[in-house]
């Protein structure tokens, strides 16, 4: 129990919402440092029972969602434990201990479906934010409206390509080329001026 406190402590109070989605050679190194070997036993399936309660189940998405993009940026390994973490997500919002979960925390139920390459998992991510995230997902539903785009383009992340060793298509590279995300961003803002 207490690594999995830890880990929520951490996360939310100690890196917090800037280093969330700025972060950082120097927060990749210190998540490494501190929780590689722990995330090794969530992959292995060490880790299963912390899915047995609404803050378990929040560290052990943490550690399987969240971390691994840090420690291991631009590897195949940030997406090695990403099927566990929606796994682990799907039962639990199924359960509804996600909104036993205050926000912005809450938001690491959805991240996982946010990560899919399933249209389906995207669909259900932009309806979750929209729905158990009324206090501060706007920004939160933004991005999930801006990855889900992404998915109904190609189908798949075009930027994991090089990490997974997947050859990219040629509507992915100009796309790529032309700003990426940033374009996905910008028809979701579109849209929503219209």
């Amino acid at each position: 129990m207490a690594e999995r406190e830890e880990i929520i402590r951490f996360w939310i109070d100690e890196v917090g919402p800037e280093g969330w989605y700025g972060g950082g050679a120097a927060l990749d190194a210190r998540i490494r440092d501190r929780y590689e070997a722990l995330w090794a036993e969530a992959r292995d399936g060490a880790l299963f029972g912390w899915q047995s309660a609404p803050r378990g189940v929040l560290a052990y998405l943490i550690l399987t969602d969240q971390f691994p993009r840090n420690m291991f940026r631009d590897s195949a390994a940030a997406f090695a434990t990403d099927a566990l973490a929606r796994s682990a997500a799907k039962a639990a919002i199924d359960r509804r201990w996600d909104l036993d979960v205050p926000e912005p925390d809450r938001q690491f139920f959805y991240l996982p479906l946010m990560h899919s390459e399933n249209l389906c998992d995207q669909d259900r991510c932009v309806r979750l934010m929209a729905v158990r995230m009324p206090e501060g997902g706007a920004d939160n539903l933004r991005h999930a409206r801006a990855h889900r785009e992404v998915i109904r383009q190609f189908g798949r992340f075009p930027y994991r390509n090089a990490a997974l060793g997947r050859t990219g298509k040629p509507a992915e590279a100009e796309w790529t080329t032309q700003g990426g995300y940033r374009l996905a961003l910008a028809a979701v803002d579109a849209a929503a001026a219209a």
